[in-house]
C-alpha cells in the first residue's frame, strides 16, 4: 500500500505550520480529519512521522525524510495538472516568478508590458525574495520559474539565458576614484565599501571583482537595497557597486555619485530564468526568458 497524496499533503502542510490545527486550516479539512490521515501515512510508513507533545509537533528523522520527498511529488504532481491544463497553450494560466531584488525593479517594468501583450491568458504571479529562497521555492515546487544571476551553485536547476549585466563601481564625487577611467581589482580594500547584506548574490559578485575574500566583506557596512546604497554613496559614506540596468534605470542619477567602469575585463553577471530540473514548464519558461532578453547595453 503506498502513501496517497491526501496524506503526503497533509504532512507537507503539519511541517509548514507545527499545529495540527493550522495545518488542518490551511488543508480546509477538519483537524480530526488531517490527524487521523497522518496517522494512516505512519501505519503505511511503519514508523512515527511526528512527534506530538503538548502544544508542540516536531517532525521525526522519517517524518522529514518523507516531507522532503513529498515536496517532489506533490511538485511534479501539480506541475502535471498544471501542463494538462493548458495544454497547447504556453504561458497561459497561473505562473509563478520569483525574481531577485537587484533585478526586479528595473527589468520588470520595461518587459511585463510586451510579455502581456504577448500572452493575455497569462496570469502572472510575482515574488521577490533573496536567490537561496527562490532556489528553495523551486525544489519545493512553490515557484515556477525564477529570475536570478549567476554564478550561483543551484544542483538540480535548469536556466536559459536573458543576457550579461555589466557591475559598475559607485564613488563619491572627491573620492580618490571617482577620477576618469576603469577602477583595477586591488585599488579597494575590505574597508573602503559599503555593500548590501549578505545574501544578495550581488555582493559576492561585486567582492569577487576586486578580489576581496567574501569573509573579509563580513565586516564592512551592508545595506538592504541598492536604493540605500547610493544615497550613502551620495553622502560620501563609501564606494560601492550597481548592476548596469540600475544604472541605466536612473537609481544613480544624484548629486554626489560618480559612476565608473571597473577594469578593462568589466565584470558582469548573468541573467537568466531557472527552474527545476524535470519540471513540466521547463519550455514555457524557456519563452519567458525570451520574452525578457535584455536589450543591448548603451553606447
Amino acid at each position: 500500500m503506498l502513501p496517497t497524496l491526501r496524506q503526503l499533503q497533509y504532512l507537507k502542510l503539519l511541517a509548514e505550520h507545527a499545529s495540527f490545527s493550522r495545518a488542518a486550516e490551511a488543508a480546509h479539512v477538519s483537524q480530526p480529519a488531517l490527524s487521523s490521515g497522518v496517522q494512516e501515512l505512519e501505519k503505511i510508513l511503519g514508523a512515527p512521522v511526528v512527534e506530538r507533545t503538548r502544544g508542540n509537533v516536531q517532525l521525526t528523522a522519517v517524518g522529514a525524510e518523507a516531507v522532503r520527498r513529498a515536496e517532489d511529488v506533490l511538485a511534479r504532481t501539480e506541475d502535471l495538472v498544471e501542463a494538462a491544463r493548458n495544454a497547447g497553450r504556453p504561458l497561459s494560466g497561473r505562473f509563478r516568478l520569483g525574481i531577485i531584488p537587484t533585478i526586479a525593479p528595473f527589468l520588470l517594468p520595461n518587459k511585463l508590458p510586451g510579455l502581456n501583450a504577448a500572452y493575455p491568458a497569462l496570469r502572472l504571479f510575482i515574488r521577490e525574495d533573496l536567490t537561496p529562497r527562490l532556489i528553495a521555492g523551486l525544489k519545493a515546487g512553490h515557484l515556477d520559474a525564477a529570475v536570478i544571476a549567476l554564478p550561483y551553485s543551484a544542483p538540480g536547476i535548469d536556466h536559459a539565458r536573458i543576457g550579461d549585466d555589466e557591475i559598475l563601481a559607485a564613488a563619491p564625487v572627491g573620492h580618490r576614484l571617482a577620477v576618469p577611467g576603469a577602477i583595477h581589482p586591488g585599488a579597494l580594500k575590505a574597508e573602503d565599501l559599503i555593500l548590501l547584506e549578505d545574501g544578495h548574490c550581488l555582493r559576492d559578485q561585486a567582492l569577487a571583482a576586486f578580489d576581496i575574500e567574501p569573509s573579509r566583506g563580513d565586516d564592512v557596512f551592508a545595506a538592504t537595497s541598492l536604493h540605500t546604497l547610493v544615497q550613502m554613496v551620495s553622502s560620501g559614506l563609501g564606494v560601492s557597486f550597481l548592476p548596469r540596468m540600475a544604472v541605466d534605470a536612473g537609481l544613480a542619477d544624484m548629486p554626489g555619485v560618480v559612476i565608473r567602469p571597473i577594469s578593462a575585463t568589466a565584470p558582469s553577471r548573468e541573467i537568466v530564468v531557472a527552474w527545476r530540473r524535470g519540471s513540466s514548464r521547463a519550455a514555457e519558461a524557456r519563452l519567458l526568458a525570451e520574452a525578457m532578453l535584455l536589450d543591448p547595453p548603451k553606447a
